[in-house]
Parts: structure tokens; sequence; C-alpha cells
């Protein structure tokens, strides 16, 4: 169950060095999205009533030892129990009436109770702790009492899937516990908000449909073995801790389809590709994936043909992915503008790393590429040469890499590790546990 907590001020916010006018009021809505034993993950939505300001800093405190360990959208400094959050670059400007969300993930002891109130630009928003209940789907099987907690290596969220409000799955909705493969195409169908632990080896075939407001998390070990997760028409899911084997069509496609994140899986030796996005989905961040064995990793836009659906769509972020002697598509990208391929880690790909292609933007940053003698290139096969802007790689007996052309800057905030660590960060972290 989702946790919120909603502030309207009664008082008026003075000048301060992050304000443009002297007056202004606001609303802040706090929701607990998803909790584990030890950890959770928070949205903040921050809404302005008053004078149109150019710059913001939210503050508040924590009543139960709890920390900020990873945030977006904002940048943000604990001291004790007390916290900030200032604005990022791209959102500090909030007319009147306009609004903001950022978002973090903490760690907590054995009670999480939300901040009593909040601060703007040092003035305080009062108010009374409510909402309501997320919905959940009724289970056919017994639910357990916690979410699996998030895989280690890697933090929160971040990228392209914070964007359009965020993605938070089924949230705290109660965790449903599966163990054969027909028990996990009926508790993840439907746009119920739910939370799907799978324990085990599932034997399937084809595709699994995944519906909207979903959390697929693999108990350690867990196995999908001869089928995929289709992410067909569906909005804010993550799949995550997952080991894909075998499959006979995708691991996981996602198509007409927004805020998705795919985390920490672990996928070998498929028919086709392993995490596939086309179709006009948008806000998708694709992280700390370990994919070997198997030949066409990751497609970005399926058809040169496709551009009435997918331009200005195909927004996604790719970091921290280890690609394991793979040979193509780390990704292979049409019409997404801007891409971003940050921090993973390229193991002897026996074609090449990266392809942008027909109109795609791509930035390459700070990635590591070993023994890959094309690391990134514009077009491929039939299709024409998209823009790719490449900084701050590292190489090892690798090419030089072909780029060229401009990108779009990418909207959100993000921690750049240096590209030399990468191997050992990404090795040490990637893939599911």
């Amino acid at each position: 169950m989702a946790t919120a907590m909603t502030a309207a001020t009664a008082g008026l916010i003075g000048a301060t060095s992050e304000a443009a006018t002297a007056a202004s009021g606001c609303r802040v809505n706090y929701t607990i999205t998803s909790q584990w034993a030890d950890g959770f993950t928070a949205s903040i939505d921050i809404t302005n009533l008053g004078d149109a300001v150019s710059g913001w800093k939210l503050g508040w405190t924590f009543g139960a030892g709890q920390k900020v360990t990873s945030g977006w959208s904002a940048t943000y400094a604990q001291s004790g129990s007390a916290v900030t959050a200032a604005n990022a670059s791209y959102n500090g400007s909030l007319g009147t009436g306009a609004s903001t969300s950022i978002g973090f993930q903490g760690a907590s002891g054995g009670s999480n109770p939300a901040p009593a109130s909040f601060t703007l630009n040092g003035v305080t928003c009062t108010g009374g702790v409510g909402g309501t209940p997320t919905p959940s789907q009724s289970p056919t099987q017994t639910p357990t009492s916690n979410p699996t907690p998030p895989p280690s290596g890697g933090g929160g969220l971040v990228g392209w899937a914070t964007q359009n409000g965020g993605t938070t799955g089924g949230g705290n909705a109660s965790t449903v516990t599966v163990s054969d493969s027909s028990a996990l195409s009926s508790a993840i169908r439907g746009t119920n908000a739910s939370v799907v632990r799978v324990s085990g080896t599932l034997s399937c075939s084809g595709m699994l449909q995944v519906g909207s407001n979903k959390t697929i998390v693999g108990a350690s070990g867990a196995t999908i073995a001869g089928c995929g997760l289709n992410v067909s028409r569906a909005q804010n899911v993550i799949i995550k801790n997952l080991i894909f084997r075998n499959w006979n069509d995708d691991a996981i496609n996602v198509q007409y389809s927004t805020n998705v994140w795919i985390d920490h899986n672990s996928l070998s030796n498929g028919y086709d590709g392993a995490i596939d996005i086309k179709r006009a989905s948008d806000y998708v961040t694709v992280s700390w994936n370990k994919i070997s064995n198997h030949n066409k990793a990751m497609l970005l836009g399926h058809d040169d043909g496709n551009g009435g659906e997918d331009r200005g769509h195909l927004r996604v972020t790719y970091h921290h992915n280890w690609f394991d002697a793979t040979t193509q598509r780390h990704p292979r990208v049409r019409f997404g503008n801007p891409v971003h391929v940050f921090n993973n880690y390229y193991y002897a790909n026996g074609g090449y790393g990266v392809a942008s292609t027909m109109e795609a933007g791509v930035l390459v940053e700070g990635n590591y590429f070993d023994n890959v003698k094309d690391p990134y290139h514009r077009g491929e096969g039939s299709s024409p040469a998209g823009n790719l802007v490449a900084r701050d790689n590292y190489k090892v007996n690798s090419g030089a890499g072909d780029a060229g052309g401009s990108v779009a800057s990418v909207p959100y905030s993000y921690s750049l590790d240096s590209a030399s660590s990468v191997k050992s960060v990404v090795t040490g972290g990637a893939g599911a546990h």
C-alpha cells in the first residue's frame, strides 16, 4: 500500500537565493512507492501555488533514522535527519500552478513514517497525512509479506523511466509468489497494481502478456526458460532479478508502452532479441543487465518505415549493462533522440557495440570497450546513418569508433562512474542475484 502525505501552505515564502520573486506557496505529495525490509523508494510531487520561481529547495526531516542513498531529478544532501533536495538544471523554473516530480531511494529500519512537514525555500508547508491504498490484484497464490529487495550493484532508478511521472511498478501492493508459468501468466495480466515474485524455474514457450502497474521480481535463482515477457500497451512496469534462457521469440519485448524499468536480469542463449523496444514505446530504463552467449542483444525501433509511430518517442537509457561476448545491437537505434548509453561494459563483441541509424540521436558516454573492434558507428545494414556523440569512453584493444552530428540533451540528473572503473563496477553488480 502506498503511503501518501499532502502539505498545503498557509503562508508566504520569503525571498531566497533560489527564488525569483518574493512570494510563493506550495503543495507537496510524498508517496512511498516501494518498501522492503531495510529500504524503500519514494516520489515527491511539488506544486507551486504562488508566484513563479526560478529555483527551489525542498527540505524535510526524517523521524525514524531514514537515509537517502540515491535520487533523481534533484540534488540531495543530508545532515543527520535533515534532508534537502535542490532543483536540477532543467526543473528549477516553476510558474504559478506548475508542478515537478522528484524521487529517491532510501534506507530505513523497522519503521518508515512519512515526514511530518516540508519547507520550500525555507518556509514551512503544513498539512495532514492522507492517501488511498494502492489497488492490488486478488491473488490466487499465497501472498508473502514483503517484496523481494532489489539486488546489489546499483542504486535506484535513473534515466528516462524517471520522467513522465516516474516508474513505480506495483508499488507497495501485496506480493504474490508464483512458481509455474500458468500462475505467472495469470498474475501479470490486467492493470491492477501487483508485485509478482517468481520462484524456481518456470518452463514455457512463446510470450507472456504483461499488463500495467506490475513489478515482476525474481527470488534468488528464479529462471524463465523457453519463453519471454511481452510488455504491450502497458504503463508503469518493472522487471528485475530474473534469469532468462532459451527463449523462442524475444526474452523481453516492449511495444506501445511507457515507463518501463528493466533491471538486474541475466539473459542468455535465446532465439531473437534479448531486450527489444519498439512501436512508440517511451520513457524506458535498461540497467544492470548481463547478456551472454547470444547474438542480438537490444534493438530500439524495429523498422526504418515506422517513423509515423516512432518519431518523438523511443527515449531510452541504457546504463551499467554487461555485454559479455555478445555479437550486435548494444543497442541498435532508430528514431529515438536522445538515447543515452552510459557506463556499460562491452567485452569481445564480434559484430559491433552501438549503432545509430535512421534519424536517431545517441549519446555514448563513459563506457568501457574491451576487445571490441567496432565500438560504435552510424548506419547499419540498409538503414541510413543517425547522429552519435561519443565522450569519455575507455577503450582497451578496441577500434576508434565512428561519431558525428548532434544529439539532444538528456533532461534528468545522473551520476557518471569514471570510464576506467566501469569494468570492475559492472562485472561486480550486473545480472540477476
